[in-house]
């Protein structure tokens, strides 16, 4: 491509999941409600982790924090994508695109990585040595792997972002996806983008592989000395408390093999799109219901919370009918 035919670009076009005007109102009713359930799922999880004293247990913390993630996961996509089908206008600024790019590998490297602590560290040090649980997942070490997660998943974004914009883009503007995929803004650049996919090939099989090697080699472990245990329900129990993190953290990598051979094996970028929707919006809205549903005391924590705050919202409403004895009881409190 010649020098003079790159121009520096201030706006890209985001084409969808599809143009046909019928579909638009279906597309936004589906994932705004997806985006609600995600949202308030997510929030119900951190409100009954942190309002319950008896799930204040690492397990539970890593769990907050990735309902969190997953909250800014799905806000990083879909509420873009909503407001472009409500305005009718399908523009992203360069800016715009280049901090969906850093949010969005932020969120989704980061959920790898809470992934990995809670389903290949915590479970493993929780089953493997369960004397020493509480010593070794004291609240300084939960704290410092929280952190140390968010330090390199900060750096890779910026990497990523920073070599975003290195490039050079032509008139072809449109990108056939929902929102800005890095792969796909690396694919329409007129520059040289030969470096660009090294390190995006070189991040993915580093932090994903090694992930997903840590995951099954504490898996192993587990399973072997779930294997020793002599009692029936000692092995129900370990298997139950793992039987979560599993379906999520297998949920979370097969919809991520799935975008790559899904974008690999075919031409039709919509076809990419599709499948990247189970992995952006379906995935973090599935997790508080798996936690929550195979959780007893996810379950007996929300309901504690509901029944908490039930009360107090009668009496609010009682107060609100009843302007007399609102009244008094301000004045009894005065006294």
């Amino acid at each position: 491509m010649e020098p003079g035919n790159d121009t520096q670009i201030s706006e890209f076009i985001l084409l969808g999941l599809s143009e046909e005007p019928e579909l638009q109102p279906l597309i936004f009713g589906l994932f705004l409600s997806m985006y609600l359930i995600t949202v308030f799922g997510n929030l119900l999880i951190i409100l009954a982790v942190s309002s319950d004293p008896h799930l204040h247990t690492p397990m539970y913390f890593f769990l907050s924090n990735l309902s969190f993630v997953d909250i800014c996961f799905i806000s990083t996509t879909v509420p873009k994508m909503l407001w472009n089908l409500q305005t009718q206008s399908k523009v992203i600024t360069y800016e715009g695109c280049i901090t969906q790019i850093y949010f969005f590998l932020l969120s989704a490297v980061l959920d790898i990585f809470l992934l990995t602590v809670m389903a290949a560290y915590d479970r493993f040090v929780a089953i493997c040595h369960p004397l020493h649980y509480t010593i070794i997942m004291n609240p300084w070490l939960c704290g410092l792997l929280v952190l140390v997660s968010w330090i390199m998943c900060i750096l890779n974004s910026l990497l990523q972002s920073l070599m975003v914009l290195r490039l050079s883009f032509c008139t072809n503007v449109e990108i056939p996806h929902f929102f800005c995929d890095l792969s796909q803004m690396t694919q329409l650049a007129c520059s040289d983008n030969f470096l660009n996919y090294m390190v995006i090939y070189f991040t993915a099989v580093l932090l994903g592989s090694g992930a997903l090697i840590g995951i099954l080699y504490s898996y192993s472990k587990i399973v072997s000395s779930i294997r020793r245990v002599t009692s029936t329900q000692g092995k129900y129990k370990a298997f139950s408390t793992c039987a979560s993190h599993l379906s999520v953290v297998s949920l979370f990598f097969s919809t991520s093999l799935g975008v790559y051979f899904s974008s690999a094996a075919t031409q039709s970028s919509h076809s990419s799109a599709t499948a990247s929707v189970m992995h952006t919006v379906v995935t973090p809205m599935l997790n508080p219901f798996i936690y929550s549903l195979r959780n007893k005391d996810i379950k007996g924590a929300l309901k504690r919370l509901f029944v908490t705050v039930s009360p107090k919202r009668q009496i609010i409403l009682g107060l609100e009918k009843c302007p007399s004895l609102r009244g008094s009881m301000t004045q009894s409190q005065l006294l």
